[in-house]
């Protein structure tokens, strides 16, 4: 067993955590000793949720082991049901409880509460928080999941949105512009789930024509279930990104049977402007580094080589269950494909590789940082900060433009800090600059005093022979000046006037400035 200070994903019962805390009318009693409770901050601090999650932990203690534990457990299931009514009930033990072997789902039988009680099998220690959301997800649809139910042949085309959860990377907003999206088309959203939905809406999914899966991750062990047994088909195109978003918006336009050419036509993501446009030359063969779980790290691959002209030169993730999948876009990249949970290990690949911009998880914004790359995060596990308060969508058109601004910002910002280390020493950016509104224009010769020629002494101005006089500028030197960039144009006027007082001209011509541009360019 490995000791780390991170892990990209916390034990599956954290997973079934985001499922009930997403969830309304549900409740999960977990077997777990005092101290486990710790996952109650991830909710309320880093997502800001106003109340806990519906979780009742049976807190046993070290001195309880000696006792019955089993009936520690009865009885928090049985005060759980009593407190908070729920419609439906999950029961299942944290890693350490899984150890005592004391059987939650045989004790919640014994108890015959009148509500459905689903049993959760998370083995601990083999499995980790996704695959223990997604195992969650798919034992709430097998439970309750009614089968599909004839509706009027007139009535619009219907979907259910699968996969969001609680503490999910900007999954409320994805809804919602999913939402709308599906709707715009003409197509209505039956239910969204889990987030959002209660068990007696779970029992309703059969009543649209298909799923949609958001977040593969989670929803797609339950959208297979759902596939095979009361034959919904299921969407495979994930709307990040412009291109990714209108094959969706095809997919979706097929299965329901309606024309998608009027939402197509009425795109409003700028990306591609963005993408054209003159200052956009920049961001050209970007050296990119991409890792976090399957879907955005696909996804962004795509974005990157596609729709930015970055070069992508790695593409990563920690979901293993989804290795194959992330080599197919790294390899689609001509890039190198990382699997593995080890935030060292991915250090090591970063340091390794060099990249200009590191999209990533809050561990690879840290590795990022240290190392002094720009990085934007693309993919839980998140910070507090990754949760804004304004809308900012992953999905969509919408959320085309919220990447486009977060993946290129820190680029620029980089840029313009490289600039300002660039020509701190020059004579028209340096700290003690006077600023340009006092009326000193860029290229301006210096105050008097301030190089040779004359010089302030006590006794007032005295002429230093030795400097020989100034050479001027025609005007035909002056207008070939301006065309360089203003922000290294005073330092190329430096140079050349450096240039013709040491070989002592009085003259400065366009072919004075292009050889002082090739003398200082050697």
């Amino acid at each position: 067993m490995d000791l780390t200070l991170w892990t990209y994903e916390g034990p599956p019962h954290v997973g079934a955590m985001r499922v009930a805390t997403a969830m309304e009318g549900l409740h999960y009693v977990l077997h777990a000793p005092q101290g486990d409770t710790y996952a109650d901050l991830l909710f309320t601090m880093i997502e800001r949720r106003k109340s806990r999650p519906p979780v009742t932990y049976t807190t046993f203690e070290a001195r309880d082991l000696g006792a019955d534990t089993a009936q520690l457990f009865k009885t928090a299931a049985r005060d759980a049901y009593e407190q908070f009514s729920p419609q439906a009930m999950l029961v299942g033990a944290s890693c350490t409880a899984e150890l005592l072997q004391d059987d939650p789902a045989g004790l919640a039988r014994a108890l015959d509460l009148p509500i459905p009680v689903i049993p959760l099998e998370l083995p601990a220690y083999r499995k980790k928080e996704n695959w223990g959301a997604a195992e969650t997800f798919y034992r709430l649809v097998r439970a309750l999941a009614s089968g599909a139910r004839a509706r009027d042949s007139g009535a619009r085309p219907r979907c259910n949105l699968l996969g969001p959860t609680a503490l999910g990377f900007r999954h409320r907003d994805d809804v919602r512009e999913v939402s709308g999206l599906i709707e715009r088309l003409g197509v209505d959203v039956c239910i969204t789930a889990p987030l959002g939905a209660t068990p007696h809406d779970i029992a309703r999914l059969g009543e649209a024509d298909f799923n949609v899966v958001l977040y593969p991750e989670i929803a797609l062990p339950a959208a297979q279930w759902l596939d095979k047994f009361h034959g919904q088909p299921f969407t495979r195109n994930v709307p990040i990104g412009v291109g990714a978003t209108r094959d969706f918006v095809q997919e979706i336009a097929t299965l329901a049977g309606v024309d998608a050419s009027a939402v197509l036509q009425s795109e409003r993501s700028r990306l591609p402007w963005y993408s054209r446009s003159v200052d956009s030359t920049y961001l050209t063969d970007k050296r990119v580094f991409i890792f976090g779980d399957a879907t955005h790290a696909i996804a962004a691959a795509r974005i990157a080589r596609t729709e930015l002209g970055f070069r992508v030169v790695c593409v990563g993730t920690y979901s293993r269950e989804f290795a194959r999948e992330v080599r197919e876009a790294a390899e689609a990249c001509g890039a190198q494909a990382l699997i593995c949970d080890d935030y060292l290990e991915v250090e090591v690949k970063v340091g390794e590789l060099k990249p200009e911009l590191v999209l990533g998880t809050q561990m690879e914004r840290h590795i990022a940082k240290r190392l002094g790359i720009p990085c934007a995060v693309i993919s839980a596990p998140t910070h507090v900060q990754d949760f804004p308060a304004r809308y900012s969508p992953q999905m969509g058109f919408e959320g085309a433009n919220v990447l486009f601004d977060s993946w290129v910002h820190p680029l620029m910002m980089g840029l313009e800090e490289h600039l300002l280390t660039m020509f701190r020493e020059d004579r028209e950016f340096h700290d003690g600059a006077a600023p340009s509104h006092l009326g000193v224009e860029a290229g301006e010769p210096t105050p008097l005093g301030a190089r040779g020629g004359l010089e302030l002494s006590a006794s007032g101005l005295t002429a230093d022979m030795t400097a020989p006089a100034e050479a001027s500028w025609s005007e035909d030197a002056e207008k070939e000046l301006k065309k360089i960039p203003f922000f290294v144009r005073g330092r190329a006027r430096g140079n050349t006037e450096s240039f013709a007082r040491e070989r002592g001209l009085t003259a400065i011509t366009v072919s004075t400035l292009y050889e002082a541009k090739a003398h200082f360019g050697r």
